[in-house]
């Protein structure tokens, strides 16, 4: 037997050890510490915005290893970084707000040097520090916020540099900084507990790096994989958009159930439209039952994004199509969910990386399911907290059914079908420690195909486990 899934079967009897139950765990928070302004008298002057303004900081520690399985290297990586938000006092429902964040590599792998065997880059240790300069191991800063905001009577306008989470733009989960976003935001709630989003954004800072880009120069600054015909995509720096559109409206349908609509446009590259809805089917004194169910509809605009197909983003003659359900058992501190999502081999599910993580509900961090079709994704999700010691953990196994490699029509980055197991847990301190938290995320990855693949079809992809391990400070 495998000797790393015998270590995962230890861990989940563990995790199991005191009844179980499905809590969905939100990613790690990339976001400062907010606190309310207090305010003895209402500002009516630039001097009381200032004085009254609130400080919150943010410390982060990041240690990530990779065992690819020989003969392919092993990588590992040490970051640390911190950084600083100021948000003034409200004047007549106005703030201001500006925060800025640095980080120092202070001890990993040569991410510059090629795996001799399979000649490809390191994956996942890189983007904790500067993907476009890779050597780099200091002077790495970036203002991420610096934005005008007007709240009143449950409306919350923004303007500027921001951080938004949408199910296609989001802050993703978890390197060191989390991807931001420059534009105007709308957030508005009513009293029947309906909210309405909308957003214009024109530039978008990806995860990992450390500038503002137009629309369209930040797809691409990943990854690109192959067109459909299995030539090198040719996109990067070759798409033009004047920006992302984006709407979207949740709340309660009846008393048991709840929807959420969402549609993003991307001027003249392609179209996403999302509708999910959530239902409560039983619940007394001891437990809970829930169901979701998600459908995605993907659709070009104009030609993809260039004229030349091999320079497009997303093919004119192509179509997106993905549905998902799920159901959740919830018993106090402990529960279980079965997730299931299906991409269709109409074409490729295709979103940017760079703006963030995939809605799915067969997610598992560390891998994605984005440039794929013809997917038939299963997730088993197994969670326990522990109130007393301020402890949650949960363990996620997941089986990913996906086209051939070589089949490139529905396979953008030859990703073969895999499985993937994960645990994470994570421990909020308290006392003398209190504003401190830490995470240790443990991911095992095996292929789940016999057909025959090659050197970069496995390594980083398949046949591998990964340790990561955070801290945050927070004040």
């Amino acid at each position: 037997m495998d000797k790393h899934f015998s270590v995962f079967l230890l861990l989940i009897g563990w995790t199991l050890s005191g009844h179980s139950q499905h809590q969905e765990l939100s990613e790690p928070s990339l976001t400062y510490k907010q606190k309310p302004v207090v305010i003895d008298s209402p500002t009516k002057a630039l001097l009381d915005v200032f004085r009254h303004s609130t400080w919150s900081g943010h410390f982060r520690y990041f240690f990530m290893a990779t065992d690819n399985e020989s003969p392919y290297t092993d990588y590992f990586a040490n970051a640390i970084g911190g950084g600083l938000k100021m948000e003034t006092a409200p004047l007549y429902h106005l703030r201001v707000g500006i925060s800025g964040f640095y980080i120092f590599n202070v001890g990993s792998s040569n991410f510059a040097k090629r795996d001799s065997v399979s000649q490809q880059l390191n994956r996942y240790e890189s983007a904790l520090f500067d993907i476009n300069n890779p050597s780099k191991k200091s002077d790495m800063d970036r203002l991420e916020e610096l934005y005008v905001s007007y709240e009143n009577r449950g409306t919350h306008i923004t303007f500027g540099k921001q951080m938004v989470n949408t199910p296609f733009v989001n802050l993703q989960d978890g390197r060191m900084r989390p991807t931001g976003v420059e534009g105007l935001w709308l957030e508005s709630r009513n009293k029947k507990r309906m909210k309405l989003e909308l957003g214009y954004l024109y530039r978008i800072s990806p995860r990992s790096t450390f500038s503002y880009y137009d629309i369209g120069k930040s797809i691409g600054m990943y990854p690109i994989g192959v067109n459909e015909d299995g030539s090198k995509s040719d996109y990067r720096n070759n798409l033009q958009s004047k920006g992302i559109f984006i709407g979207g409206i949740s709340g309660p349908i009846f008393q048991r159930s709840a929807f959420q609509i969402w549609n993003q446009f991307v001027e003249n590259i392609f179209n996403t439209s999302m509708l999910q809805a959530d239902m409560l089917l039983h619940k007394n004194a001891k437990h809970e039952v829930n169901a979701g169910l998600q459908s995605i509809i993907q659709i070009p605009v104009h030609d993809g994004g260039n004229s030349d197909i091999h320079k497009s983003y997303f093919d004119p003659q192509s179509r997106s199509i993905s549905f998902g359900a799920k159901l959740v058992w919830n018993q106090n501190k402990s529960g279980v969910s079965i997730n299931y999502n299906r991409i269709t081999a109409h074409g490729r599910y295709l979103m940017p990386r760079e703006w963030g993580r995939e809605p799915f509900f067969t997610f598992l961090p560390r891998e994605r399911n984005e440039g794929l079709g013809d997917v038939h994704a299963i997730l088993l999700k197994l969670n326990h907290s522990f109130p007393v010691i301020r402890l949650k953990t949960t363990v996620g196994l997941g089986y990913y059914d996906l086209p051939e490699v070589t089949n490139f029509r529905l396979n953008k980055y030859g990703m073969p079908s895999y499985a993937q197991c994960n645990l994470d847990i994570r421990y909020q301190f308290a006392g003398v420690l209190k504003g401190l938290d830490a995470q240790l995320l443990f991911v095992r990855k095996w292929k789940a195909t016999q057909q025959p693949l090659s050197d970069k079809n496995i390594i980083n992809k398949v046949q591998m486990t990964q340790l990561n391990a955070v801290l945050n400070f927070r004040y």
